[in-house]
Parts: structure tokens; sequence; C-alpha cells
């Protein structure tokens, strides 16, 4: 008796998921996925790929999961602040338990054996499936001949005849698998996963170990504008363009933070988040203000002053903005 098998996928929106989700289905195997999204990586292009192949995809908000990573990864971090071992294995516990409740069969990724140094070997593979905590269940078709054959294979659930041994950064063998099954938008393979760039790890370490109190809202904002660390309690985020400047504002709380901005001259929103209603904070964020708008230094400018329950106009004389050098994270 033919039992038609069912498989949840791990998705970026990547060539490389969607073309593990195409072979399993070449196979006749219902496929779904998974996707995850935190203050560092979203779900878009995971949206996009599965509306694009009509394959059904779930969103999964893991941030709250995710923070214990930052602090100590028992793997360690890559080059960055990606914790990328036990990133892989927390996505695959969380799929786990999605993909019994969905009464699933078993998990798969368009992971590639040696397309990244350090979570995608032998070994980093191996840790994650052990870490995971559904070990012989996670199936890698793109590079599945390269492996231990899994639960899967095994049963016969899939032809492992029928998968592949791609190895390695090339693309080439994924460019004409794309072609053949007439894949033409997908994202790119770096996966825009934040934690990998090294400003945006600067500025995490920062509100992690110096800052150590934030709200969630902080870790959104790291990606918007220039940071400044006025004192381990106060932080100024500065704008640099008006796309900036809104994105910035999206994540403004008139009930706790202060927002300064320039009267007449355009330039930037500084936002000090649950800040402090200090002479300092008042300060700082007003030159800060003056010296990133056209002003030149030395000149005045009118400064406009934001706080929870009242708000002011002053001025203040422009210096030149390398004065704030050390002040940058």
């Amino acid at each position: 008796m033919n039992i038609k098998r069912k498989a949840l996928g791990i998705t970026s929106g990547g060539l490389d998921s969607i073309l593990s989700a195409l072979v399993l289905k070449d196979q006749g195997i219902d496929v779904f996925w998974i996707s995850f999204m935190t203050p560092f990586f979203s779900s878009d292009a995971a949206i996009r790929a599965a509306k694009a192949l009509n394959i059904p995809l779930k969103v999964n908000d893991i941030t709250e999961a995710y923070i214990p990573l930052l602090n100590s990864p028992k793997a360690g971090f890559g080059k960055n602040m990606n914790p990328c071992m036990d990133c892989h294995a927390l996505m695959f516990a969380i799929a786990g338990k999605e993909m019994e409740k969905q009464k699933a069969d078993f998990l798969f990724s368009g992971e590639v054996v040696g397309q990244r140094p350090k979570s995608q070997t032998k070994n980093s593979l191996r840790y994650v499936e052990k870490n995971s905590g559904f070990e012989g269940l996670i199936l890698r078709p793109l590079s599945a001949k390269l492996l231990s054959e899994t639960i899967p294979e095994k049963r016969g659930w899939v032809d492992r005849d029928k998968l592949f041994n791609i190895t390695g950064r090339s693309r080439k063998v994924q460019m004409e698998m794309a072609e053949k099954y007439g894949v033409k938008e997908y994202s790119s393979p770096a996966g825009g996963c934040l934690l990998t760039d090294s400003t945006f790890s600067g500025r995490l370490k920062d509100v992690l170990f110096v800052q150590k109190d934030y709200e969630i809202r902080e870790l959104y904002l790291l990606k918007h504008g220039r940071h400044f660390r006025i004192n381990k309690r106060l932080k100024a985020i500065v704008g640099r363009s008006k796309e900036d400047n809104e994105n910035i504002l999206k994540y403004y709380r008139e009930d706790k933070d202060i927002l300064i901005n320039p009267v007449s001259l355009p330039g930037p929103a500084v936002l000090i988040v649950s800040g402090e209603r200090t002479v300092q904070a008042e300060k700082i964020g007003g030159l800060l203000c003056a010296s990133y708008t056209k002003a030149k230094p030395g000149e005045t400018t009118d400064i406009h002053i934001m706080y929870p329950d009242k708000e002011k106009t002053f001025q203040v004389k422009a210096q030149n903005s390398s004065e704030f050098k050390e002040l940058m994270i």
C-alpha cells in the first residue's frame, strides 16, 4: 500500500531551499515550509518563494527563543555575532515540533555540504542534527549522497538515487537545476542575516553587554541610523536620510523616549531610546542633531526636543561631526 509522505522544509526563500522542495515534489512527496524571523533576519524572501511556487508556508517569530543563543552559543560564533550551528539546531528543533503537530514524516532543508565554511561542513550538519532532537529525520536533498542515510531513505519514503551530491560554493549545478524547473526569481545565497555583518554585530554587542537592559524594539533599531553611546544607560540614534528617519520613527515611543529634530534645516531625527531626562542627554543629543544638519561648524541652529511630558526649542552651535567619532558604535 503506497502512503503519500509529507515533509516539512525550513526555507529562507533562497535557491537551495527552493530546489530541495522541488526535488522532493518530483518524488510525489507533499511538501510544505516553515520560515523563521527575528530582528536579525526576515521571512520576506520565503513568503515570495512560497507564493510563486504555491507551497504552503508558516512563518514563526523566534526572537524570544533566539536571544539566549546570543549570550552563549554552545558551538560559538562565526566571524561576527552569528551563532550559525546553534541557530540551525534551534530552527530544526522548532520545525520538528511543527512536523509532529502536522503529522508530517520528516524534515528537510536546502543545506549544501561545504557551501559555508563553519555551518555547512559534514561535522556541523551532524552537530545540528544531534542537537535538534530529531536525529535521523533531517534530509538535505541537494547533498544527501554525501551524507549518511536518513530514516526517510532507509524506509523507502524517499528514493536516495534521485537525490544529489552537490558540494562546495559553486552554484553551477543549482543554476542548471533552476533552469530545468523554470525557477527565475530567488533571494541571494547570503540569506540576509544581519548577524554576519561586522557593524551590526558591534552594535548588538553594545546592547547585550554594555547596555544590558533593553527592549526588543531596540534590536530592530540596530539596522537604522548612526548609533552613539552616551553612557551605559543612554544611546542616541541619528538618522542618515529621510528614509532612515522614517524607519527610526517607527520604533519611537512617545511615553518613554526623547526625540530631537532640527527646526528649519534638513537634518536627522535623533532618538534617545528610553531616555533619562538629563543635561547630558539634552546637550549631546542636541549637538548630534545640529552637527548632522546642513549647518556649518560654528553656526547656530534651532533644535526641537520632545520629552514624554513636554517639549521645547533651543539653540545649538553645530560642530564638526568628527568630534563625535569616539562615541560612535
